[in-house]
């Protein structure tokens, strides 16, 4: 009997039973990113983070609606109410349009992501092609008394939310503490209060990317998207909202106090927030030289970098820790996922070679059947705490020793009985290729030109030329291939040392 899923809900800051809202649909809304520069190492994590919580609901019987934003307007720098516009910036500094910004880094985005075999959301909204929901959103929030113009521009009033709802439940933070911190600063501009956030702004006359709106030529605020765009998407109550830990202050904040002004409710009822990949150690950023993009990684152009990785090293990568966890890059763990990566995939490979043989006078191995039963339920054991990936590969491991027992021949498929192999190999191909997204990179046409090398290798151990047995190994050791000699012949697996 399978444990019941548990999520932990940074709401409720514990784990809470997963009860969606009308099963077995689900709706996932995941904050994407601002596309004004190519992907980093830190969008690899809740791409794969929330793509594997996609893939293992859909396994488990669920029909998800995954709606992944982009956003292509009201970023500001600093992530602040006032300054630049991030793609406006970037504009102007390529002397190009902003929406030739937009995809020219959404396609880029898609490019260096999907080489981590992310599976494509149900919707990709953006943010332009919603102004009008975005203006109706904010009109729902002045008629509930919570919003106010100043200069053009419209605020949230967070004091007099406050009065009525607590804001902070998501973050923690205090109004009282934050009001208590900002009074020393120089004037609030055209807000009432520091705290207070912009749900539109009045575009300067600079100002490329704008809109006609009730109150100003201008854009929406950067938090106002998301909550527009979920609600039209997933309604006004959905199941999951994800997004990095770093979005928890201000942006999923923000969103849930408009969110609870316009609609009465908060619009999800678990968050789920990443850790972020720090990298030696140290926060990743541009002023630190660590600042390492997926394309960099790929190829290994970077002084970081002592070689470059493939995706799914990188999507292994993240899969070895559980997504709350801190998660530190280093050559030496990239290394060490490869290394972890080949294995799983050597295993990959060996069971779609193996097939059950019936043999009446072997007997069926209750300890055997009992252990791979405990080994299958820890797998499952560990997603459905939390989608805890790191217990969940441990699993797979001792399993992948039993696949390799039965490849060895010291497991007879007969031991199991029919039922128990199948589900071996059933269990171990599901979660590798469908649960964990991992696939098998290999050159093109390698097995054909392995196979050539092995018809040469059995020709020299024929021939006793045994000087030309030991180079065509270490050539193929070279390359990250191992020959096996075998009792019916020759195999070659990935080199997992």
């Amino acid at each position: 009997m399978q444990q019941p899923l548990k999520i932990y809900n940074t709401l409720t800051r514990k784990k809470d039973k997963f009860e969606p809202i009308n099963p077995p649909f689900v709706g996932m809304y995941v904050c994407g990113p601002t596309v004004y520069g190519d992907a980093h190492l830190g969008h690899s994590r809740p791409a794969i983070t929330f793509d594997t919580v996609f893939r293992y609901l859909a396994h488990t019987g669920y029909k998800v609606r995954y709606v992944r934003n982009i956003t292509d307007v009201g970023h500001l720098v600093g992530d602040a109410d006032e300054g630049e516009d991030k793609i406006a910036k970037k504009a102007k500094v390529e002397q190009l349009e902003p929406m030739e910004v937009v995809q020219y880094y959404t396609d880029r985005y898609h490019e260096d992501i999907y080489r981590l075999n992310v599976k494509t959301p149900s919707i990709e909204p953006r943010a332009t092609g919603h102004i009008i929901e975005q203006i109706e959103l904010i009109k729902s929030i002045f008629d509930k008394g919570y919003a106010y113009e100043s200069n053009g521009s419209v605020y949230f009033d967070v004091v007099k939310y406050n009065e009525d709802k607590p804001y902070g439940v998501l973050s923690g933070r205090k109004i009282e503490e934050m009001l208590e911190g900002s009074r020393d600063l120089d004037g609030q501009g055209d807000k009432k209060n520091s705290v207070d956030f912009a749900l539109w702004k009045k575009a300067e006359p600079e100002h490329i990317m704008r809109w006609p709106s009730p109150w100003s030529d201008g854009f929406p605020g950067w938090h106002l998207e998301c909550s527009a765009m979920s609600v039209k998407y997933l309604g006004e109550k959905f199941d999951i909202h994800g997004g990095g830990m770093d979005l928890k202050f201000p942006h999923h904040e923000c969103e849930i106090a408009q969110h609870e002004a316009a609609h009465n409710c908060s619009p999800a009822n678990y968050w789920m927030h990443n850790n972020m990949i720090t990298i030696n150690g140290q926060k990743m950023g541009k002023s630190l030289g660590n600042f390492i993009t997926l394309r960099e990684l790929y190829s290994g152009d970077h002084d970081l970098l002592e070689q470059g990785y493939s995706p799914m090293t990188i999507r292994f990568f993240i899969l070895q820790s559980q997504y709350r966890s801190t998660l530190d890059f280093s050559n030496e763990a990239l290394k060490a996922a490869g290394k972890g990566y080949k294995k799983v995939i050597n295993g990959l490979r060996l069971t779609k070679k193996l097939a059950y043989v019936a043999d009446e006078s072997i007997e069926v191995n209750e300890k055997q059947v009992k252990q791979i039963d405990s080994i299958i339920n820890s797998i499952y054991r560990g997603m459905n705490d939390d989608f805890n990936t790191a217990v969940s590969l441990a699993g797979l491991f001792n399993l992948l020793k039993k696949i390799n027992g039965i490849h060895l021949g010291n497991i007879k498929p007969a031991e199991l009985g029919e039922e128990t192999f199948n589900k071996v190999i059933e269990t171990y191909q599901t979660f590798v290729e469908e649960i964990f997204g991992l696939v098998e990179e290999k050159p093109a046409d390698l097995e054909k030109a392995i196979d050539l090398i092995i018809e040469e290798y059995k020709t020299a151990k024929e021939n006793r030329d045994y000087d030309k047995v030991d180079k065509v190994r270490a050539e193929l050791k070279e390359i990250g291939i191992v020959l096996k000699d075998m009792k019916d012949g020759v195999e070659w697996a990935y080199d997992e040392f």
